[in-house]
Parts: C-alpha cells; structure tokens; sequence
C-alpha cells in the first residue's frame, strides 16, 4: 500500500471521528496522526510529503578511477568486447583492487550497450529436450599462432556441443575439414559424453557434404556413420549461421579470443 493512500485513510478515519462528536486530540489519536496534522486536516492544508525516486548514490562508486579512463574508451574502440574480459583485465592490471566488482562492470557494460553499442538481431528462441540433438562444427582460434619447433601447426578446432544441456567436447584437427577429422571428433565426442543424441546437426561442412549442381547431399561415408550411432543427419539452411546454432556453439571461444586481442595495456 501506498504512502499515499495510507495517508487518505487516516485523514478519512479523523473527520470521522471528529463528526462523531470527539475531541480533536482523540481523532488524531485514533487516526494515528498527531494532533498538528489533525488542525491542518481541518483547515485543509495537510499535503502528504511527495515520494521522490531516489537520485543519489548510497555508496562510492567501486569504478570511478577505472571506467571512464580506461574501460569505457575500450568499449567504444570495440563495443563486442564482454564485461568479464573487462573485469579480467581490472584482475591482471590491479591485482586484488576489483575483485568485488563483477557485477558492477556487467551492469555498467550492460547499460552502456544498451545506449550505444550495436542493436541485436532479432531471434526467436530455439526450445530443446533433453538428449535431442548435438552440434558439430571446425572452428580456428584467430589472431593466434602456434609453433611446433619453431614452425607454424596447422590446426582447427572441432567442437560439439549438446542442445540441451550445453555440454562440450573439443579436439584439435590437425590440417583442414576433412570427413576423417569430423568422424574422429563425433566419435570421440559420443563417447566422452557416454551416449548419443537423436539428431546431429551441422553446418554446410565440406567435410560431411558434397557440392552437386547447387544441392547438397550427405556423403555416403557420412550417412554410414549417422546410421552406426542411429543419428539422424540434419544441416544448416547455407547463409543462416545461427539457425540451429551450429554456427554459434563455439562463439565463446572465438569472442574470447578475439576479445584478449582486443584489450590494450
């Protein structure tokens, strides 16, 4: 209940029990007032204090030498940077100074996206039961150079994901997409999860599909391993990355890194 309609009834419980004949001290005390506010009742000058949202602070600011110097001028060089590689950043350059500060910078960066970072797209949300469908794709780490004996590897990462409870398993590939490197990774993957999914989905892999006058059909190689583990083979709609999420189950990885990149010291 409001202020002000508690305010409402007590005046009403007064003149009330003032028309009742009693005195102004015992209708205050009736209505809970003091007898003051029972003499402005009556002249009719008793006006509630209004109620004003509060528009100050109730502590210090935990970011105030941190974010206008140097964690919003991030955002706005490279407004897909994530609050928790800002905090990481606060962790490594102020070892023990921000600790208690997580939600704040994920408030902050929240607030400021909100304002002026880059409008999302708009997706319905995708509903998955449980032990439905798995999710494979070759993924590379960018902005990132391994050596082997001082020689570049050559490498992809295969990674697979279940719908439902976001479970991931991730193998290195070394070379490029290959049928060998998918049903090593799927193999392992199904096998590290201790069972398989209804439904595999993938994106349009040229490891797993053939390119044949602008159709694209399973590899027969494929449609064998589908059928040993009693999966039925789903794909992607080609241009439409984030449809079953094929595309997006490794975005962590790559944001990740792509965010390290992006932090300057």
């Amino acid at each position: 209940m409001s202020r002000k309609h508690i305010n409402s009834i007590q005046q009403q419980v007064y003149m009330e029990a003032r028309e009742a004949g009693h005195r102004q001290i015992t209708a205050a005390a009736k209505a809970g007032i003091s007898e003051r506010s029972g003499r402005r009742i009556e002249a009719g000058e008793h006006q509630p204090k209004k109620e004003h949202p509060r528009d100050w602070r109730t502590r210090v600011d935990p970011l105030a030498e941190v974010w206008e110097q140097e964690l919003k001028p991030q955002l706005e060089r490279e407004p897909r940077l994530e609050a928790m590689t800002l905090y990481e950043y606060l962790q490594e350059r102020y070892p023990g100074a921000y600790e208690q500060t997580l939600r704040t910078v994920q408030r902050r960066v929240s607030e400021w996206k909100a304002q002026h970072g880059v409008p999302p797209e708009v997706m319905f949300e995708l509903r998955h039961t449980p032990g439905e469908m798995g999710y494979s794709d070759f993924t590379e780490l960018k902005g990132v150079t391994i050596t082997i004996g001082g020689r570049p590897f050559a490498h992809l990462l295969y990674h697979y994901r279940l719908a439902y409870s976001g479970w991931q398993y991730v193998q290195i590939i070394q070379g490029g997409e290959s049928y060998i490197a998918l049903a090593e990774g799927l193999q392992n993957a199904l096998s590290a999860s201790e069972g398989a999914p209804l439904v595999h989905r993938t994106d349009s892999l040229s490891a797993a599909y053939t390119n044949s006058g602008g159709k694209h059909r399973l590899t027969e190689r494929y449609e064998a391993l589908c059928r040993h583990y009693h999966l039925r083979s789903s794909r992607n709609n080609t241009g439409i990355a984030h449809e079953g999420v094929a595309e997006s189950i490794y975005d962590d990885l790559r944001n990740r890194n792509f965010s390290k990149s992006k932090i300057v010291q």
